[in-house]
């Protein structure tokens, strides 16, 4: 599968390199000799910054009067940087750290967090408080204390989520226009799931079981009336929770999407982007499984490629 950009009339326009940084001398395996190409994928940098390393922080933000546990990987360099907020997918066992690092190895600061009610976060969880929390990270992220404590570019802020975080990245860009461009992986639209769970009690009395699951005592999530309570929320949330209904919101700007096993609702949305007029549109279609478990290292040059050409970020 070759890397680009699908456009309206269906058009592949390959993808940049992902990255053409030129590096010192080799300080360390993995790091090219002097005159090299650095690859933040599979590379090091050759050198450290002292006044501005690379850094760990850990954070509790807050939403909804609740405390979020937070990580921000601080990317090198005196900056300021753009910030990619990375947002994880439901129950959030699979949470792409791999993906924030090397996103990180190209020169961009990420934050990742767990939604109320979720990995010890404070509250409950619903997606209406999911989307909440994203807004209320996008607002930490913005703020003039964080941007100046962690050199932080509020101008170049990306969205990039897997699966129901996919979901979330979309909604929220399309209510937030500060957003520079916004990555879906594998994403499940909930808006069209919750109209099908209406229609097809068989599916539904499936979920709520999958649901009771991931909020009985000791498991991730904590939810008010666990999975038939999460189970209702979408369903009567469908209509406005729909991401193909966001797409005129979303058409203005760079739109990254890699399908696996939720193809139908990628090609759904694509469509959706077409009719609006969107012509940034990345849309990716991989033979692997949701958490593309067999394609890391494609996924992390897609993601980091994309942020450096398509979303210039």
């Amino acid at each position: 599968m070759r890397l680009g950009f699908l456009t309206p009339v269906g058009v592949l326009v390959p993808l940049l390199a992902a990255s053409a940084c030129r590096t010192g001398s080799a300080a360390r395996a993995g790091v090219p000799p002097a005159g090299g190409v650095y690859d933040p994928v599979t590379m090091d940098p050759a050198e450290s910054d002292s006044a501005y390393p690379a850094q760990m922080a850990e954070l509790a933000l807050e939403s909804g009067g609740e405390r979020l546990n937070a990580i921000l990987y601080v990317a090198a360099g005196r900056g300021p940087h753009g910030v990619v907020v990375l947002l994880h997918g439901n129950p959030g066992n699979e949470r792409n750290l791999d993906i924030a690092q090397a996103i990180r190895r190209a020169g961009y600061s990420v934050l990742f967090f767990n939604y109320r009610g979720s990995w010890g976060s404070g509250g409950t969880f619903s997606r209406t408080h999911a989307i909440e929390d994203v807004h209320a990270a996008l607002r930490w992220v913005r703020s003039s204390e964080t941007a100046a404590r962690f050199r932080i570019d509020t101008t170049r802020i990306a969205l990039v989520g897997h699966s129901m975080g996919g979901w979330l990245a979309l909604m929220a860009t399309a209510a937030d226009a500060g957003v520079a461009c916004v990555g879906a992986l594998d994403s499940r639209n909930v808006g069209a799931y919750g109209l099908l769970l209406r229609r097809d009690p068989s599916v539904e009395s499936a979920r709520v079981a999958a649901d009771d699951w991931i909020t009985a005592p000791g498991a991730p999530y904590r939810a008010e009336g666990g999975g038939q309570g999460l189970v209702a929320e979408m369903k009567a949330n469908a209509e406005r929770w729909d991401a193909t209904a966001q797409a005129p919101a979303l058409s203005d700007r760079p739109i990254l999407l890699i399908g696996a096993t939720f193809k139908a609702d990628q090609d759904s949305l694509v469509a959706a982007l077409n009719r609006a007029g969107a012509r940034r549109v990345t849309a990716l279609a991989w033979d692997t499984d949701h958490s593309f478990s067999d394609r890391r290292i494609a996924l992390a040059r897609a993601v980091t490629g994309w942020l450096r050409s398509s979303c210039a970020l």
